[in-house]
């Protein structure tokens, strides 16, 4: 492993001692966050830093909390895959209404903390390994999970003893719907919400670790695609006993893809049909569960994901949500029903409110960039607040603000306060190896956005073959201005390519129209923009030798790497592909039938996008990874490809790698590439 991989491995890519999870307390005065000690410590600990001076105080260290800790509680284990967490130590927390206590999980053990930090984290008695404490209002009581049941302390189990799990998020909800908790605490701090999942009528997946046949097989309960869902209830837990269950057509509408109190008397809930065509925003009475209807979203082929801060109740009690413009120009927002902003603007995020306007993160120019903004919720007037090129963020309270600045010369974070003082939370990472500036272009008739990489000292007029690196999937943006990402892709450059990274139509933050146009058709119009974009990008830049290209990714990336080779050789020369989803009628519910539909009624969308019938056309050479304790892209994804492949007599190779999950953590994501630049290197003749 050379030098840059080691260091990638050592520091997590350039993440461990980065500050985290960012939250404003007491009224903007506090801003807590976590971090590890320097770039090479993997265990975060709980910090807050003090706006009235600016001073760091650490409050938890998980060191000297668990000097000898033990295996994380399969279900924290499984929710952190589930959030992407990689760090260790203290993966997240809550705080008190008025932010000035928080709790955490620590091994499975609880801990609470004050915000002066004059004393040692004190611990709650839990009766078993815990996961994701929540403090009431008042910092007074925790609620907490303990073997799919909901504690509190003091106090004790407060929900039944009836097979279900309480109080945690379901598969679907966590990974594809966006809502990773099933526990909230009511204004009062007396009352809980919380949601019951029942799994009994889902399949099971197994694991085994092949390295350690002594160890007993691990199962979870998976959503196939076309097959059952979990059922999600919600239901009142009052401090006397008493539950009332919300009542809302779970049959029609079962996935819950946010809830919360929005006062004492009141909850809103979004809830959404199956193939989330129809997207209801509910308004329910804790005491009696009725719920009414507040605003119904439809889309012909599906409703995107909530903007985050949206659904919201504005000072005058007008509704906010998000909507599409007309066209499906722009993702917007809309008061009441009425559009608020317009197709010149891509709402991406509600941050909240600052000086009587709404707090908004949208990109109003190419979409690898993002603004923070504000936003006149009566007239829908701008004002920028963060506009230089690149990508910004922003974090609010009282009047106090967290700006996140990313771009080329990396990531800069300022607290602002209300009075015009500014602090920069002491970032610990390694700075990044390299400063990576991107060649960004749109593409073809679609406007595709294209990235090019090349090697640092490139001669114009050397010939490069070409490395297509990217996702090409719903969900996610790979062409961005934000830094981090393209320190793996300058280094590929450096081996010799031409790196090339491509958002074809499917990916968000373009618009609504140019995302919707993958639905049920994953791999026509993914390959398609990607051939396109890739001969676009070598009529402008003529060094890209087209006669060796390579293509790599991860996920659905891998998935387009396969599809590349199998389906369009006279293309695509050799490919790597991790964690492919082969066959989505093998992914789960949620995500597939978003796109697809339900495979008993759309059988030929699933057989077309399937990999499993082109192995015997495999005529390039072709990698296949995975990590046998992927629980979310199951290895059998993998397998059943290679068990095509070897049928057919279709030559290739295979890594299958043991404790090995989706997330590749550890270091395994630099050692699979010393693996592939060796694949790569041998079959593109560099």
């Amino acid at each position: 492993m050379d030098d840059f991989l080691r260091l990638s491995a050592d520091t997590a890519r350039f993440t461990y001692g980065a500050p985290r999870a960012f939250t404003f307390g007491d009224e903007g005065r506090l801003l807590w966050f976590l971090r590890s000690t320097g770039p090479t410590d993997a265990l975060d600990g709980l910090w807050v830093l003090d706006t009235a001076t600016g001073a760091e105080t650490r409050l938890a260290d998980p060191r000297s909390l668990a000097p000898a800790p033990g295996p994380l509680p399969a279900a924290e284990r499984r929710l952190r895959e589930r959030t992407r967490l990689v760090a260790a130590g203290i993966g997240s927390y809550a705080l008190s209404g008025d932010g000035r206590r928080a709790v955490f999980a620590l091994y499975g053990r609880l801990y609470a903390v004050d915000c002066d930090g004059t004393g040692r984290p004190e611990e709650i008695p839990a009766p078993g390994p815990a996961l994701d404490p929540r403090l009431n209002a008042d910092g007074s009581r925790t609620a907490y999970v303990v073997d799919d049941a909901l504690h509190t302390w003091p106090g004790g189990r407060i929900s039944p003893d009836d097979g279900a799990r309480w109080g945690l998020a379901e598969f679907a909800a966590a990974e594809e719907l966006g809502r990773a908790r099933g526990h909230w605490w009511s204004p009062d701090g007396l009352t809980l919400l919380a949601a019951r999942v029942d799994e009994s009528t889902l399949q099971r997946r197994w694991f085994a670790d092949p390295a350690h046949p002594e160890l007993p097989a691990e199962d979870f309960a998976y959503p196939e695609a076309g097959g059952p869902n979990a059922d999600v209830q919600l239901w009142v837990l009052g401090p006397d006993g008493g539950r009332v269950r919300l009542d809302w057509d779970a049959e029609r509408y079962p996935y819950v893809s946010d809830a919360d109190w929005e006062s004492a008397t009141e909850i809103l809930l979004t809830v959404q049909d199956r193939l989330q065509q129809n997207v209801l925003l509910l308004s329910a009475d804790p005491a009696t569960g009725r719920t009414r209807e507040l605003s119904c979203t439809t889309h012909p082929q599906w409703v995107d994901p909530l903007v985050p801060g949206t659904p919201a109740r504005l000072a005058d009690g007008r509704l906010l949500t998000a909507a599409d413009t007309p066209g499906g120009a722009a993702r917007a927002l809309a008061v009441d029903g009425k559009l608020l902003t317009g197709d010149d603007l891509q709402v991406r995020r509600v941050a909240g409110v600052h000086q009587d306007r709404l707090l908004i993160e949208a990109g109003q120019r190419d979409p690898a960039e993002q603004q923070v903004l504000l936003l006149d919720p009566g007239t829908g007037e701008l004002s920028p607040l963060a506009d230089e090129p690149g990508v910004h963020s922003v974090l609010a309270q009282a009047g106090t603000l967290l700006l996140t600045c990313a771009d080329a010369d990396g990531i800069r974070r300022t607290v602002r306060t209300a009075d015009g003082r500014e602090f920069a939370p002491a970032d610990l990472s390694e700075p990044l190896p390299y400063r990576v500036v991107p060649v960004l272009e749109r593409v073809t008739e679609h406007g595709i956005p294209t990235a090019l990489v090349l090697p640092r000292g490139h001669v114009p007029g050397t010939r490069l073959p070409v490395l297509v690196d990217g996702y090409g999937g719903p969900g996610f943006q790979d062409v961005s201005a934000e830094p981090r990402r393209w320190q793996h892709r300058q280094w590929w450059a450096d081996q010799g390519f031409a790196v090339v990274t491509i958002d074809n139509r499917g990916t968000p933050y373009v618009s609504p129209a140019f995302t919707h146009a993958m639905y049920r058709g994953f791999s026509e119009v993914t390959l398609q923009d990607q051939v396109a974009a890739l001969h676009a990008l070598a009529e402008r830049h003529g060094d890209l030798d087209l006669g060796r290209v390579g293509v790599r990714g991860w996920s659905y990336g891998g998935y387009l790497s396969a599809l590349a080779v199998l389906r369009r050789p006279d293309v695509f020369h050799a490919a790597a592909a991790g964690a492919a989803p082969t066959d989505f009628r093998h992914y789960d519910t949620a995500y597939t039938e978003r796109y697809l539909g339900l495979p008993g009624e759309h059988p030929e969308v699933y057989e077309r996008d399937s990999l499993i019938a082109d192995a015997p056309k495999l005529s390039r050479p072709l990698l296949l990874v995975t990590g046998l304790a992927d629980d979310n892209v199951h290895p059998s994804h993998t397998l059943r490809l290679s068990q095509a492949l070897t049928d057919a007599g279709r030559p290739h190779r295979l890594l299958a790698l043991p404790g090995v999950t989706h997330m590749t953590p550890h270091g395994t994501r630099e050692k699979i590439m010393t693996q592939e630049l060796d694949f790569f290197r041998r079959e593109l003749g560099l």
